[in-house]
């Protein structure tokens, strides 16, 4: 088992480091803030077990964003026109409801069948 203590510490650091991100999406121009805000509403709809991993994913997408800002960037051109195919793929290592309904189906078959076929 984790050292519960450890998990704590990592918890509010990574609470921090979010916080932190949030106040940096700020300062981005409107129209990142606005795509920003939809995006984490739609990201955080999908998102299972305690969410922390998708802390991480979010505050990685404040640095991209605030390059693209920088660079001169639309956000449409950081992201792509269809944003919420770019939310999947951002999604792909998180844990998600969609991934956890799938490994549950995926393993009761799993588990039927070996017994089943005797293995």
């Amino acid at each position: 088992m984790r050292n519960p203590v450890a998990y704590f510490k990592q918890v509010a650091q990574e609470k921090r480091e979010y916080r932190e991100a949030m106040d940096r999406v700020k300062t981005l121009p409107e129209d990142y803030r606005y795509v920003y805000d939809k995006i984490q509403h739609y990201m955080w709809s999908h998102v299972a077990g305690d969410g922390m991993d998708m802390t991480v994913v979010l505050a990685d997408l404040v640095d991209l964003f605030e390059q693209g800002a920088a660079e001169g960037k639309g956000v449409l051109e950081v992201t792509g026109e269809d944003v919420a195919a770019f939310c999947d793929d951002l999604l792909v290592n998180a844990k998600t409801y969609a991934g956890t309904k799938q490994d549950a189906l995926n393993n009761a078959i799993k588990k039927k069948l070996e017994r089943v076929d005797g293995n």
